[in-house]
């Protein structure tokens, strides 16, 4: 069995299964972020700790381990990269050492996304932050810019990973189920709001 694609993807799982939420927070002397919140270990429930430098820095190295998983892929073997990406995502939803229960996926799916294709990665970026501008809630931002992933593939004729930005976007919406179900009955937080029970949180 040729093991180059089996160590890309048990690579690619590691690397995003590192939970850099519940480390830097650990560090920071805050306690588990998984008993603050929503419990997530994401970069919006490490915001709800008041230290938004932690914040941004779980949003950035949840990013940058998924491209780094990817930049390795594309070097050893770039035929792999799509799994490879798929299998950093996965790492980071379903993490080996918090038995499997881990974030949503939205800042690795942008890191891998911008590895695999970075005018796509940067298109939806800017869909991000223009409906979180619009509707100032966390979740419908990164819905609305993990929808659209596929859409600028096609558009800029970029199909090579076509098929991956499909797949990993149903995983991320999956995970986004109660937040849509909030949305859709208008009982999503807002950026900044603090929710009154752990249910109503916000996920990332």
């Amino acid at each position: 069995m040729e093991m180059t694609p089996v160590f890309l993807i048990l690579t690619g799982y590691l690397m995003g299964s590192i939970p850099f939420g519940l480390l830097l927070t650990r560090c920071a002397g805050l306690g588990d972020i998984r008993t603050i919140g929503s419990g997530n270990i994401g970069a919006t429930n490490v915001l709800r700790t008041g230290r938004k430098g932690i914040a941004a820095s779980t949003l950035l190295l949840d990013g940058i381990k998924g491209a780094c998983a990817v930049w390795i892929a594309t070097i050893i073997d770039p035929v792999w990269a799509d799994e490879t990406a798929l299998a950093a995502l996965l790492g980071h939803m379903f993490p080996i050492w918090l038995r499997f229960r881990g974030g949503k996926g939205v800042a690795t799916l942008f890191g891998v996304t911008l590895a695999l294709s970075w005018p796509v990665a940067v298109m939806s970026m800017l869909v991000w932050l223009g409906t979180a501008l619009i509707m100032r809630i966390s979740s419908a931002a990164a819905l609305m810019a993990v929808a659209s992933m596929p859409l600028f593939a096609l558009a800029i004729q970029d199909t090579t990973y076509l098929n991956a930005f499909f797949v990993m976007g149903v995983l991320v919406f999956a995970k986004h189920y109660a937040n849509i179900i909030r949305l859709v009955n208008g009982k999503e937080p807002h950026i900044g709001q603090r929710c009154a029970a752990k249910e109503m949180c916000e996920e990332d």
